[in-house]
């Protein structure tokens, strides 16, 4: 399972290894399993599975983890369908008829949030933090973003990505579309994006990142990954 802050690529990386196997590409977006009809939901997990092990080599994708299988016993008012989901999901992952060159990938912005259940080994044991970009990988996706932008002489990307601390690549995209508009309103006629779009989209466009969530998830890795006490057998 891939958690981390929103923003920061980890539906594109599940979309880059299924391109990279070569493998057919299922993707699941939390709330378009749930139905407001009885059953509806569970069988959609169904389905979903069927189509998995049918075009297989094949990768499922659940997309907002959290939605799909929150904890359970938490009050929610959805009539037990968050259950059901959740309990229909661990038999699709730990049922009878094995899955056979598929593999499951979820990604999640809280994880403290997904049932215990989930977590357990044998299901979606490994959790990879996908932290905000360091300088270097903002430097190349603020080059990707402007590589096909008329930028004026004395733009500075290295000098952009330094002011750019704790911006994750979705916020970095909009930066760049930011300035670009910018450069639009200042002057219709416009040819260029000037280092002063830049500075004027990082004031309008601030990062999703904060120092206390950058935090929270180092200390949830920190958790996750904290030795298991030994068991003791009689």
């Amino acid at each position: 399972m891939l958690f981390g802050p929103p923003g920061c690529g980890k539906t594109m990386l599940a979309r880059a290894v299924a391109t990279e196997s070569e493998a057919n590409f299922i993707s699941i977006k939390g709330p378009e399993i749930f139905s407001k009809w009885v059953g509806e939901s569970e069988k959609a997990i169904r389905e979903v599975f069927r189509k998995g092990r049918s075009a297989a080599p094949s990768i499922i994708f659940f997309d907002e983890l959290d939605s799909v299988a929150p904890k359970r016993g938490m009050g929610s008012d959805d009539s037990g369908a968050s259950e059901r989901v959740i309990s229909q999901l661990l038999t699709e992952m730990d049922g009878i008829e094995a899955l056979v060159n598929v593999v499951i990938i979820g990604a999640s912005n809280r994880p403290d949030m997904i049932d215990p259940a989930m977590l357990r080994p044998g299901r979606f044991d490994r959790l990879i933090f996908v932290p905000p970009p360091d300088h270097a990988t903002r430097l190349q996706i603020l080059k990707i973003h402007t590589r096909n932008m008329p930028l004026a002489e004395g733009v500075d990307i290295d000098q952009i990505t330094g002011q750019a601390a704790g911006y994750s690549g979705a916020d970095l995209e909009a930066v760049c579309r930011e300035a670009g508009l910018l450069s639009l309103r200042r002057d219709i006629e416009s040819k260029s994006v000037t280092t002063e779009d830049f500075r004027d989209a990082l004031e309008r466009v601030k990062p999703s990142m904060t120092a206390d969530m950058e935090n929270w998830y180092k200390g949830f890795t920190k958790r996750f990954k904290k030795p298991r006490a030994p068991v003791a057998v009689a």
